[in-house]
């Protein structure tokens, strides 16, 4: 499989320069080597190509140079498959030499590649939500600026339970870890506040319909939490709608991303979703961002593209503060990890001990403003953290969310 290289040499000292300067002196002035691993193909390609757009439209506004230094970007598709994941990462890194990596997009693709990452110590700015990645088993070379799968859940279980005074709900996702994770987040805090999570159903990723699981969802609910990823939210929602489905929806982050809201047309309106994200968001930073993205791509920017255009934010962040010598590997972990970067599109992000981020989540309902249909943003929740309110300590004596064990079912209904 070919890894498409885009070289910009824009700044560099002239060639016979630096073939006269030491090896080191080279590596410093010269180009910036970074792999960026996306999905292209298969239901998770419409965030993988909004994660080239957010990324391209970042370094494009920097003329592709970061803290003085012109990028040396390797782009793999990965196609959300694992295993191709790990032979794209080994590409980088034994063929291309890359300094660190901006990606993957899947939590099982981020866990395909943990083990080397450790063992070739390659800083990783990661949009995959792996929990334990940056939990239990955190990875020292890791760091998420995005949100961890059940980050972005809680807030919306909060909400739920306390201000739409939801009793009773049931949950539908992808039935892989993403899914298990983002859904649990939601059901412990709904359920921490009084609701009842009452049902949940796990179609495959894959799912070529979903008739026979709308056929299954309850009607004596109040509302109906969706955690799906790509492109699989938008076939989803139009087909509940199609089956005359009338409940309450609930997105998890990627669920009703901007990036499809004007393909879900109508069937979107009144939809609440939580994420660490909208492109309503009223700062100029995010403005030109958008502005950007509806100028270069005549799509608004949603979770995926903002993930990589806030990777851009910390990693840029980063550089000047270690001088641009990306290759010192332990001070870009060691500058991406304690910076707190104040001006993204998200809004001010910094990092917990493992790596993760905390930062703003906001839970939008989708509206339509001329002619458009946008994530309003309803209510801010300052400050979020991976473990939500909950100790650390005590939090990580827990397993991993999972699908059946934690957080359990207590309340689950035949």
């Amino acid at each position: 499989m070919t890894i498409q290289r885009r070289t910009v040499l824009r700044g560099i000292l002239g060639a016979s320069a630096l073939v006269a300067a030491p090896a080191v002196l080279r590596a410093q002035t010269g180009p910036m080597k970074i792999g960026f691993l996306i999905v292209k193909t298969g239901p998770l390609a419409s965030g993988g190509i909004q994660m080239e757009q957010g990324l391209t439209l970042y370094l494009k506004e920097r003329n592709n140079v970061l803290a003085g230094r012109p990028v040396q970007l390797f782009t793999g598709d990965s196609a959300g498959a694992p295993a191709v994941a790990r032979t794209k990462m080994q590409e980088f890194v034994e063929k291309e030499n890359i300094a660190c990596l901006i990606g993957p997009l899947a939590t099982a693709e981020a866990l395909a590649i943990d083990d080397y990452i450790r063992d070739k110590q390659i800083p990783t700015l990661s949009v995959a939500a792996a929990e334990d990645m940056t939990q239990r088993k955190a990875n020292p070379w890791f760091c998420r600026a995005t949100s961890s799968s059940a980050q972005c859940s809680y807030p919306m279980g909060d909400f739920a339970a306390k201000e739409l005074k939801f009793k009773r709900a049931a949950m539908i996702a992808d039935d892989l870890a993403y899914g298990h994770e983002l859904n649990a987040g939601f059901q412990r805090a709904f359920e921490d506040a009084g609701g009842k999570v009452v049902q949940k159903l796990w179609p495959p990723l894959n799912a070529p319909d979903y008739g026979s699981y709308i056929a299954q969802i309850k009607s004596n609910v109040d509302c109906l939490f969706i955690g799906f990823a790509g492109s699989n939210g938008f076939k989803f929602l139009k087909q509940y709608r199609e089956y005359g489905g009338k409940l309450p929806i609930l997105g998890g982050m990627t669920a009703i991303d901007e990036s499809l809201l004007q393909q879900m047309g109508d069937d979107g309106l009144g939809c609440y979703s939580t994420c660490f994200y909208s492109a309503q968001i009223d700062t100029p930073t995010n403005k030109k961002f958008v502005d950007g993205m509806q100028r270069d791509y005549k799509v608004d920017p949603g979770m995926y593209a903002s993930s990589t255009y806030t990777n851009g934010a910390v990693l840029e962040a980063a550089l000047k503060t270690i001088n641009a010598k990306i290759e010192d590997k332990q001070a870009l972990i060691k500058a991406l990890r304690e910076n707190k970067v104040e001006d993204t599109a998200r809004g001010p992000v910094r990092f917990d001990k493992y790596g993760n981020v905390v930062g703003n989540i906001y839970i939008r309902r989708v509206e339509k403003k001329g002619g458009r249909y946008v994530n309003a943003v309803v209510k801010t929740y300052p400050d979020v953290s991976q473990f939500w309110t909950y100790d650390a300590d005590e939090f990580l004596k827990h397993p991993v969310y999972n699908r059946e064990g934690w957080p359990g079912n207590k309340n689950v209904e035949p």
